[in-house]
């Protein structure tokens, strides 16, 4: 029979995460208002959540030996990304208890192939896929013609490891550069809009779906975000079924990011199609911090700890979300261009300390809230008005 726990004893336990980047950060953060001691496995003391966190065991994400030392101080452990060692994490967790989302639940989810198998075996829409070595040694290639997409089955993430090819010669030169990689092979959605869409399950199978959202990528990298995405309503409420069915499907426990393609009709592909799911607090949902009545980070708290969920909805019309992406290598904290992004109207700066700076790099995200349905009229517009303060103008 389990045993009861009460909030209060759930609260003074702390929790353990692996990964000490911004998203460890801000679980930490959100960990301090909830009165939740929080401990990160760290590669550096550079790192992220460092600064924030309530102690720290030393090591990479692939360090199964810091993370026995985390099991030793964290009776709950959960994850910044999914890039773990996942065979020697099932022998340090034999019963499955300790981890959350649960390794069963990453199982199908981790290696892109076996994410696009298990999403078609349940039926879901999911573009046409080939491993790699299957469409080389037949004529499937030929049916499925280009553009196509060539991912990384791991370790792929803010661009690296996915790329458009248009033609079979720019195919056979990302083949000559992948050095034995595992690659995944996928037909290219025509989609009018990217979206994505937060998802919570609790303990005991509660769920809590968040505002679908439209995301803008430039060369594979979230650049802003859109809330609510501007779509149809029929659309928006067949993606939070979606989205709720998957994770009672997976026995999901936590905050899951699930990435998705819109293509409107009459369109031979209309409809929805599953990008890519995410089994961890996301990007896509850092407007929740502001905008929301509970941060995706506060719900993935909750979620694994067994507390209440808390209310996903808006408190204010929408946002929008700009991602702040390194355009040069340096060693500067831009604390002129983060003042100026801070005297925007409604606006809220969060910065990661990440040094050195770098082109694509992640260095902070600011959100802007829309208080008024005529202000989301505007949102285009204040997305121009952050980039042009942060990136250089010609």
């Amino acid at each position: 029979m389990e045993t009861q726990v009460s909030s209060k004893d759930q609260r003074s336990q702390p929790v353990g995460v692996i990964g000490g980047g911004q998203l460890a950060q801000m679980l930490a953060l959100a960990a301090r208002q909830m009165g939740i001691p929080l401990v990160v496995q760290a590669a550096a003391p550079t790192d992220p959540a460092v600064a924030v966190a309530d102690g720290v065991v030393w090591g990479s994400v692939a360090d199964t030996q810091a993370t026995a030392q985390l099991l030793e101080r964290c009776p709950v452990v959960t994850f910044e990304n999914e890039f773990i060692p996942l065979p020697e994490l099932k022998k340090l967790d034999p019963e499955g208890s300790r981890f959350r989302p649960s390794l069963s639940t990453l199982e199908p989810l981790l290696d892109k192939l076996h994410q696009r198998q298990f999403l078609a075996r349940l039926g879901l829409p999911v573009p046409t896929f080939f491993p790699l070595e299957a469409v080389l040694d037949s004529a499937d290639l030929a049916g499925l013609g280009f553009p196509v997409v060539l991912k990384r089955r791991r370790q792929g993430y803010d661009g690296q490891g996915t790329c458009i090819l248009r033609d079979r010669v720019a195919l056979q030169q990302a083949l000559s550069q992948s050095e034995g990689i595992p690659l995944l092979l996928e037909e290219w959605i025509p989609f009018e809009r990217e979206l994505a869409v937060m998802v919570a399950r609790g303990l005991k199978g509660e769920i809590r779906v968040y505002p679908v959202v439209e995301t803008v990528q430039i060369e594979q990298i979230c650049r802003h975000v859109l809330v609510p995405a501007r779509i149809p309503p029929t659309t928006e409420a067949e993606i939070r079924r979606l989205a709720a069915d998957l994770m009672e499907k997976l026995g999901a426990v936590g905050v899951f990011g699930i990435e998705l393609f819109w293509v409107p009709p009459p369109h031979p592909k209309a409809g929805i199609w599953i990008n890519e799911i995410s089994p961890r607090v996301h990007n896509s949902g850092h407007y929740t911090l502001e905008a929301c009545r509970t941060s995706q980070f506060e719900q993935h708290l909750r979620a694994i700890l067994g507390l209440p969920l808390g209310d996903p909805s808006l408190k204010c019309a929408g946002a929008v979300m700009v991602n702040l992406l390194g355009y040069e290598h340096s060693t500067g904290d831009y604390a002129e261009k983060r003042q100026c992004l801070a005297g925007i109207p409604q606006a809220a700066v969060h910065w990661y300390h990440k040094t050195p700076a770098r082109p694509g790099r992640k260095l902070g995200h600011v959100t802007v809230c829309l208080p008024t349905a005529s202000s989301l009229q505007q949102a285009e517009t204040i997305v121009r008005t952050l980039e042009s303060l942060w990136y250089p103008q010609p």
